[in-house]
C-alpha cells in the first residue's frame, strides 16, 4: 500500500477530487493515522472560538453493530421516497446503489468517526440551530480533505444518528453532547474518480438571486 501519510497532497487537488466513498475495504486504519485526521479537522475554527467538538472514534464491532442497524432502519424507511427520485434521474440510481452497499456492509467498515458538539440549541429555531451546528461542519470538512489527502475513503453520513436517544445510549454520551454527523473512514475499494458539478455561474448570483454571472 502507497504511503499517503505525508499530508503533501496540494490543498487545490484535494478539493477538486474530493467526493464521498462509500465503498470501503475491512482493511483496518491505523489510530495514530485517525488521530492525526481529526488534529487537523480541529485546525477549523468554531463559533467565538468555543472548541466545542468532541470526536468518538469506534471501532468496537458491538457499537458498530448498533449503527448499523439504526442505519438500515432510516434507509429502509426512505425506500419510497428514493423510488421516486430514481424515475426523472438516472444518476440518482447509482448514488443509491452505493448507500445501499454502505448499507449491507456497515458492520465491515474498519472505523467510524462520529463528530459531536457540547452545548445546547433551541429546536426549531433557526438561527439557535445554524449557529450551534455551524461549529461542526468546517471541521468535519477538514477531516474529510485530510482523508482525501492520503487516499482514505470518506463520506459524510447523518442517517445513522436520526435516533438521537439511541445514538447517544451507544456512545454513553451525556445528555449535553449532541452527535451530529458520522464519518465512515476506510481504504476505498475503488479509487477516487473525477467529480461532476454544474459550472460556477449557474449557482452564483450577484446582490439579489437571479443575476447570474455571465458564463
Amino acid at each position: 500500500m502507497e504511503d499517503f501519510t505525508d499530508f503533501a497532497m496540494p490543498l487545490g487537488e484535494a478539493m477538486v477530487t474530493q467526493r464521498a466513498i462509500r465503498r470501503l475495504k475491512p482493511d483496518s486504519v491505523d489510530d495514530e493515522l485517525i488521530l492525526r485526521l481529526i488534529e487537523l479537522a480541529i485546525k477549523a475554527p468554531t463559533g467565538s472560538n468555543a472548541q466545542n467538538w468532541e470526536f468518538i472514534i469506534v471501532k468496537d464491532p458491538k457499537v458498530k453493530e448498533r449503527f448499523a442497524h439504526l442505519n438500515r432502519q432510516a434507509w429502509r424507511l426512505s425506500a419510497p421516497i428514493r423510488r421516486l427520485a430514481k424515475r426523472p434521474n438516472p444518476k440518482n440510481s447509482k448514488i443509491a446503489n452505493a448507500v445501499q452497499w454502505q448499507a449491507d456492509h456497515f458492520e465491515e467498515i474498519p472505523a467510524l468517526v462520529v463528530a459531536c458538539l457540547k452545548g445546547c440549541y433551541i429546536p426549531f429555531v433557526h438561527l439557535s440551530a445554524t449557529s450551534y451546528f455551524g461549529s461542526i461542519f468546517p471541521a468535519v470538512q477538514n477531516l474529510l480533505l485530510a482523508a482525501r489527502a492520503v487516499n482514505l475513503g470518506a463520506a459524510l453520513i447523518t442517517i445513522p444518528l436520526w435516533n438521537t436517544f439511541a445514538a447517544r445510549r451507544a456512545l454513553g454520551l451525556p445528555w449535553n453532547v449532541t452527535p451530529c454527523a458520522l464519518i465512515p473512514l476506510g481504504w476505498p475499494l475503488r479509487h477516487y474518480g473525477p467529480t461532476t458539478r454544474k459550472p460556477v455561474h449557474q449557482v452564483v448570483s450577484f446582490d439579489r438571486f437571479g443575476n447570474r454571472p455571465a458564463a
